[in-house]
């Protein structure tokens, strides 16, 4: 019997949520053979858990009237806090119409507009009723327009349900249950992946003339995330791991204002764009005193940080698993909630035995988004190997730069999915695939190598599970919402000495089959080397911009700071190698964003 399962196609594409489906889809219909591995069925992947709605300038509610692709772009930007490349704002800002409009013709119920009268935050809204029918829109933070497409606050779930319908209809082949453990790449060229299978713990091989990556972001590296548990970044310390490809803005790490206390859970934006309040303990409505414009909808960045600066000053409210403050969604009335808002209303009655109909519910900022990734150009190749493809949250494409705006992601994942989806068609029929066996041998034989001596502890007997619940508590403690230079070094200190013990890890288990031990085993020094790519990466970043909060730089600083860092780990190295390059500034140069802490610029008046 063979040692591994081998597989050949035009197109791999490494991730079934919406990145990577829509990407799949678009190659699938020019003709191409198309296979996707998944670590669990497709809709199972982590796009379904998306609530609140995605972004697109359609301009057919009343709050939306005037909106255009311009004022989307210049939202990013400054969501971004001009961290972005304005050329990819612009691409995706221009596309992101065409994207929900195509969605609605494959089936997504998206809400539409209904005519008539409703109260929003002591204001009366009035819904033209030329528009009924059409796709409706929410508010969401830091943007100037509501252009929030939803379907109540359970967007990702009916994309993604949409999405996999058209993947079956193509027939694409789908493999899941399959994890990737390395790149097959001759330095230059990536023509495809070993893999395991989760079920069995036997080897594949797959060749490729385009490799994707589309596996997500890395959350479950913070512990404390809304991330589903599949999100380790395996994409990102796969690629990173080849020593050739570097991942931009690691320290760019989105916390989401509202994870619910104490399981995480996210707890929509759009609850808070449908009018819902953040209270404190005294039951004091406190964002207005913080930001009297936006209040509870600017930018995520500011929220979580106006938030842990109230409970700093004494406000937050007592519990077992820390301080929080109360979201009150109590107004908007039980046919709202339990239409527009009843997955979260669900998730607040079965997880805390609170109902928001009646109840506050209690949240705290928590890890979400990770804006950085595998750093590719504007079409969607990675940098340093020709035919390896990165999109999605796995990808620093990079419209983020240091803050998303919310429903900028869930709409990245199918713009991105389908224009990147068409350059990898192109390049795709015009490339060949020339892949030698020993090279294939050798990769195989690497990783046969690694689960022998995890195995057999050949390296060592440190535990797994102890090694990734210090890492957790490393970026918990060190890494977080608010970042100074000396909890940073004490962070790469101990990341530093953590990855080195994570060559010496052994199994207690017998590391058969679809050992999950085993499948940990593999993964824990590529989660290691992210958690320092971000601390590192943090540390050397001496200004704060968008979601990066430097107490001992709290000023934007565009003079020394507008460039994006590269995380390098060259092969045999014990640490990140960072290098710097320019953001594109197309458009719209720095300014204040109109939100949250004065920028450099601001200050300098």
């Amino acid at each position: 019997m063979s040692r591994y399962d081998m597989f050949n196609t035009d197109v791999l594409v490494v991730g079934a949520g919406l990145a990577g489906e829509r990407a799949a889809i678009e190659a699938a219909t020019q003709g191409l053979n198309v296979i996707i591995l998944s670590l669990v069925p497709p809709r199972r992947s982590h796009s379904s858990a998306a609530q609140g709605g995605m972004q697109a300038s359609l301009a057919n509610s009343a709050m939306g009237k005037g909106d255009n692709t311009d004022v989307h772009f210049a939202d990013t930007v400054k969501g971004s806090d001009w961290g972005c490349d304005q050329d990819v704002a612009r691409l995706f800002a221009d596309n992101a119409p065409i994207a929900v409009r195509q969605m609605a013709y494959w089936g997504v119920p998206w809400n539409r507009v209904v005519p008539g009268k409703r109260m929003y935050d002591g204001k009366e809204i009035v819904e033209d009723s030329e528009k009924e029918g059409l796709i409706a829109a929410r508010n969401f933070g830091g943007t100037a327009k509501w252009r929030t497409c939803y379907t109540a606050d359970g967007t990702g779930h009916t994309l993604l349900y949409t999405m996999d319908s058209v993947v079956v209809k193509l027939g694409i082949t789908v493999h899941d249950r399959t994890e990737v453990l390395s790149l097959i790449h001759d330095g230059t060229r990536c023509s495809g992946v070993v893999a395991r299978c989760l079920r069995t713990g036997k080897l594949r091989v797959y060749t490729a003339k385009s490799t994707v990556m589309a596996t997500g972001g890395y959350g479950r590296v913070y512990g404390a995330s809304t991330n589903a548990i599949i999100n380790e970044g395996s994409g990102m310390f796969v690629a990173l791991e080849t020593g050739i490809v570097p991942l931009g803005n690691m320290e760019a790490v989105q916390f989401h204002p509202t994870g619910i206390v104490p399981t995480w859970i996210l707890i929509t934006e759009g609850a808070r764009g449908d009018g819902g309040y953040l209270l404190d303990k005294d039951l004091h409505r406190f964002m207005p005193d913080y930001e009297p414009n936006k209040k509870e909808l600017a930018s995520r960045d500011v929220v979580s940080r106006r938030i842990m600066q109230h409970i700093r000053k004494g406000y937050g409210v007592d519990s077992p698993y820390g301080a929080h403050v109360w979201l009150d969604i109590r107004h908007l009335g039980a046919k709202h909630i339990n239409t527009n808002l009843r997955e979260i209303a669900n998730i607040s009655r079965n997880f805390t035995g609170i109902d928001p109909v009646h109840d506050l519910i209690p949240v705290r900022p928590t890890q979400h988004y990770s804006m950085g990734g595998i750093r590719t150009n504007i079409d969607g190749m990675a940098y340093g190997l020709e035919g390896l493809f990165a999109l999605g949250e796995a990808a620093c494409w990079d419209m983020h730069g240091f803050n998303r705006l919310g429903g900028n992601s869930l709409a990245e994942t199918v713009v991105a999915g389908m224009i990147i989806g068409d350059k990898i068609a192109k390049y795709t029929k015009e490339a060949s695939l020339q892949v030698s066996s020993g090279l294939i041998e050798e990769q195989v034989k690497l990783q046969e190598d690694r689960i022998q001596g995890l195995i057999q502890c050949r390296n060592g007997n440190e535990n797994v599970y102890q090694l990734r619940r210090e890492m957790e508590q490393i970026l918990s403690e060190h890494v977080g919402i608010f970042r100074s230079e000396q909890p940073l070094m004490k962070a790469v200190g101990q990341l530093h000495e953590l990855h080195q013990r994570s060559y010496c890890v052994g199994l207690r288990s017998g590391g058969l089959g679809g050992d999950p031990e085993l499948a940990s085993a593999l993964r824990i020094t590529g989660m290691i080397r992210l958690a320092y790519c971000i601390a590192a990466g943090a540390l050397a970043r001496q200004e704060s911009r968008g979601s990066h909060f430097r107490e001992d730089y709290p000023k934007r600083d565009d003079d020394n700071w507008l460039q994006r860092t590269l995380a390098y780990w060259p092969a045999g190295s014990n640490q990140p190698v960072l290098k710097y390059e320019p953001v594109k500034i197309t458009e719209l140069p720095p300014g204040d964003r109109g939100y949250g802490e004065a920028s450099a610029q601001a200050a300098k008046v």
